[in-house]
């Protein structure tokens, strides 16, 4: 089921390409992972993230599976945001943008497919799903990410996937049962399995992001600095500085590559 899956998010992005005479700013393969919503981690989640995570019953009630995707990024785009000083590079502040668009066409693809079957979907943005106070999510994609096998997370809390940190994620609950995917038995963040590994940390040159922990007030500041920097654009809240060209963010990173960027 993955494989068509993954067919299906691919043609959108090829679809999504070919109909712009813009920029491309994804690679493939794209990952794909499920969760069975009976996975007891569901549950953790209003202890780790937020108390009022939304849990996949309560977007669908007759909710099965979630579905939960990565659209990694070219690597040019992402040596263009970490040459690009202090700010986020524009060319990432438009992928931005153009991926949450591409997200919300590929989860309508998936649940007119789903539907076609006699199952019933629900989606959720790409973005802007958090408590602005708290800056929680209510439906974190990454966390979902994790459940669903497509990655572990990094020091920068981000998601490393076979294809890396540097892209986006992207869900869907569907009521069609599905084979979950297994969990990666291994921590892919270098630091976090005994390697030295920080280069995360030396990107973050806003202090949001240290030896010690995530302030992620701080790191949300300079996301707001950067959607003032491109006022002509639509809201850009955006940075990603951590995984711009460092060890994980095209897939995962080997020990021998720890010290290189």
């Amino acid at each position: 089921m993955i494989s068509r899956i993954q067919y299906i998010i691919e043609g959108e992005v090829r679809r999504w390409v070919d109909g712009r005479s813009g920029r491309s700013y994804w690679r493939f393969p794209v990952c794909v992972g499920i969760a069975d919503v009976t996975d007891p981690l569901f549950e953790k989640l209003r202890e780790v993230v937020a108390p009022d995570h939304a849990l996949p019953h309560d977007l669908l009630p007759s909710a099965a599976s979630v579905v939960v995707f990565f659209l990694p990024f070219r690597e040019a785009l992402a040596k263009e945001n970490r040459n690009e000083t202090p700010y986020a590079a524009r060319s990432w502040a438009e992928a931005y943008l153009a991926t949450n668009a591409l997200i919300a066409e590929i989860c309508e693809a998936l649940r007119q497919a789903f539907a076609e079957e006699g199952h019933e979907s629900a989606v959720t943005p790409a973005t802007h799903n958090f408590d602005e106070k708290r800056l929680v999510s209510r439906w974190s994609h990454k966390h979902l990410g994790y459940i669903a096998g497509v990655g572990t997370f990094g020091l920068h809390h981000q998601l490393i996937t076979p294809q890396g940190a540097c892209g986006r994620l992207g869900s869907l609950v569907t009521s069609k049962p599905m084979e979950p995917t297994a969990r990666p038995g291994r921590e892919y963040c270098l630091a976090k399995s005994g390697h030295s590994c920080a280069a995360c940390v030396r990107r973050c040159t806003y202090g949001a992001l240290t030896h010690h922990g995530f302030d992620r007030h701080r790191c949300y500041a300079q996301l707001l600095e950067n959607d003032r920097h491109y006022a002509d654009l639509p809201l850009v809240d955006v940075c990603g500085k951590c995984v711009a060209d460092v060890p994980c963010s095209y897939g995962v990173p080997k020990a021998s590559t720890a010290e290189r960027r």
